[in-house]
């Protein structure tokens, strides 16, 4: 539109100046068709309109919004037209307690009251996308500044009217992913209703106040010395088990040789032993005496 101003301008300016100064007519004749050139250019340029991909465009025409959106690729529009971009992709909203994080620069985590009347910190993402058929009525309803209008006051709003429901230990820890699906499903359908699909929600981070968190760290601490002594316990139990165990072999087993050797049975291992003792490479003499007393070795070295 610019160049087709300036055109317009380039023409009459020419114009003017060719009606009072005679000399510069001719010269003004070929500025003339230049400023027709240049409003040329600008009109081709202004009717033809590219829309990038994953983008729609809503064409408004004297304020009016147009129904029919332009999908991505080359269009020949009317050069009255404006068209408005829409990005149409997954985007996503992060609010974070840490500086920078989120959308919002600063503190933007969310805080909510929990069933049991504790304070808990939520660090939250929304994926999101816009549903092209609905660009523009949403444009025309909320504008483009549908995040800060629609997506970041309706989420921290169900937030909070849902985590009254939880307390804040098991908001913490084994109903989290309950939490989140509920979430999810009270956000849905107002996004819907509003030309959003919801995607995904993700509760990065729930703190607790620091009280309940020293609560929670010494209940696993002493769950944790339970399960050691505990297992010290079972260890010692199987240990004495093993020594009672042992000591009945010992016992078993002094028993059956009491029971099994007899006088002639012990006679006859200490003849076999002096056997062997003779064989020795050493000069011996062995004299065997009565029943009932030792051997007598001489050694005859």
């Amino acid at each position: 539109m610019g160049l087709i101003v300036l055109g317009i301008i380039v023409v009459v300016l020419s114009g003017v100046i060719a009606s009072r100064v005679y000399t510069l007519a001719k010269i003004m004749k070929q500025v003339k068709w230049a400023g027709y050139a240049i409003i040329a250019f600008g009109l081709l340029s202004v009717c033809f309109k590219q829309i990038d991909p994953g983008q729609v465009g809503v064409q408004v025409l004297f304020g009016k919004v147009q129904p029919a959106i332009l999908e991505s690729g080359l269009h020949v529009i009317n050069p009255l037209v404006d068209v408005k971009i829409v990005d149409v992709r997954t985007q996503n909203y992060t609010m974070s307690g840490v500086h920078d994080e989120g959308e919002q620069a600063g503190d933007d985590a969310i805080r909510v009251l929990t069933a049991d009347g504790l304070e808990v910190t939520i660090d939250l993402t929304v994926l999101y996308r816009l549903i092209p058929s609905e660009s523009p009525r949403l444009l025309q309803q909320t504008g483009l500044d549908y995040q800060d209008k629609i997506v970041r006051p309706l989420t921290r709003t169900k937030i909070r009217d849902n985590a009254v429901y939880y307390d804040a230990v098991s908001l913490y820890s084994k109903r989290r992913d309950e939490f989140q699906t509920r979430i999810f499903n009270s956000i849905e359908k107002d996004f819907k209703n509003r030309g959003l699909v919801l995607e995904q929600l993700l509760v990065r981070n729930i703190t607790l106040p620091q009280s309940v968190k020293a609560s929670i760290e010494s209940k696993i601490n002493a769950e944790q010395e339970a399960q050691k002594m505990q297992f010290v316990l079972q260890k010692e139990k199987q240990e004495a088990e093993r020594k009672r165990v042992e000591a009945q072999g010992i016992a078993d087993y002094q028993k059956i040789i009491s029971s099994g050797l007899s006088d002639k049975q012990l006679q006859y291992e200490s003849i076999k032993a002096n056997l062997e003792l003779a064989k020795s490479p050493n000069s011996k003499v062995i004299v065997i005496p009565n029943k009932g007393s030792s051997p007598l070795i001489i050694d005859t070295k």
